[in-house]
């Protein structure tokens, strides 16, 4: 017996303790968003960028313990460019002589270093980062919606872009909790999920539409529980090998791309799950059925004759 012969997992029978959790986590989420809000990091928030050029590569975790040490708090260290190239972030107010301050603290320790620049980045700057930011996410969703919906249906459409959102929310929502710090790294780490969730969704839509065009016995719920049996395998592999490179940059990336990678952890492990059960569970919510996805008939279907199929090349667009 082959895998597509054997009878699929009822995914759809734990459609409501999967939408529970999903409501259950939205209303955690916007709750510590709204109460906690995010730790915006110096992207948004502004702040002085100060870059030194060291004559060999320094240990920047040395480089945070004396800069912790001189009482700065809010700081980012992370190489650019090069492994001598060190790019200091400071949340502190900008000054004609922080640039020289931060210097005197490095070459305390013995460092031979030189200073190249010190920027500061008003906050201005970070309230249009803010905005700008918020409008791309809708953006993209709002994309997202028109494509899947001119590609399958409305109601695939409404399903595609709900759990994109349920994603971006959850996300968020940990962001919130633990307070790790939101900047542009983890913002293109949301648009990144997006396109991930979609992917997925997309697949399992497409195996959707293509099984209420070929199974002409079963309910809607029946076909889409057949579909995803058909695609799960691929979804976890999927999920699974990208989980391992994410966390191979989580442990071995560096803090430059940690939060970067702890957004994309979370997103893979969240969008799996919607993929499955949040968007279907949308479908069978919304009463998709076979005449929302048969092609219009030809002329002689209705005198008995086999409805013409359309290329398979079609099918796929």
């Amino acid at each position: 017996m082959s895998e597509h012969d054997k009878k699929p997992f009822d995914f759809m029978g734990l459609r409501k303790v999967a939408s529970i959790l999903s409501i259950t986590l939205l209303v955690i989420s916007v709750v510590l968003l709204a109460v906690r809000g995010l730790n915006l990091g110096m992207d948004f928030t502004g702040g002085t960028s100060v870059e030194f050029e060291y004559v060999e590569a320094p240990a920047l975790g040395e480089i945070r313990a004396t800069l912790d040490a001189a009482g700065y708090e809010q700081f980012v260290v992370q190489n650019f460019g090069a492994d001598t190239t060190v790019l200091v972030r400071l949340a502190e107010a900008g000054n004609d002589k922080l640039g020289e301050e931060v210097t005197r603290a490095l070459t305390a320790s013995g460092d031979e270093l030189e200073l190249i620049s010190s920027e500061f980045i008003g906050s201005q700057v970070g309230e249009e980062l803010k905005e700008d930011s918020g409008l791309g996410l809708l953006l993209a969703l709002a994309v997202v919606l028109i494509y899947v919906g001119m590609r399958f249906q409305f109601k695939f459409g409404i399903a595609s872009v709900l759990p994109l959102a349920h994603d971006v929310v959850i996300v968020l929502g940990f962001f919130a909790l633990f307070q790790w710090t939101f900047d542009l790294t983890v913002l293109a780490a949301l648009l990144a999920v997006i396109g991930y969730s979609l992917n997925d969704t997309i697949v399992v839509s497409d195996r959707i539409r293509e099984n209420f065009r070929k199974m002409r016995v079963g309910s809607s719920w029946d076909i889409i529980n057949t579909s995803i049996h058909q695609t799960i395998s691929r979804t976890i592999n999927t999920s699974g090998t990208t989980l391992v490179v994410l966390l191979a940059l989580y442990l071995f990336g560096g803090e430059a791309i940690n939060n970067f990678s702890l957004a994309l952890i979370i997103g893979v492990v969240v969008g799996t799950y919607s993929s499955i059960y949040v968007s279907a569970s949308l479908l069978v919510a919304f009463g998709v059925s076979r005449e929302d996805l048969m092609l219009p008939a030809k002329e002689g279907a209705d005198n008995g004759e086999e409805e013409e199929q359309p290329p398979e090349w079609l099918n796929r667009m």
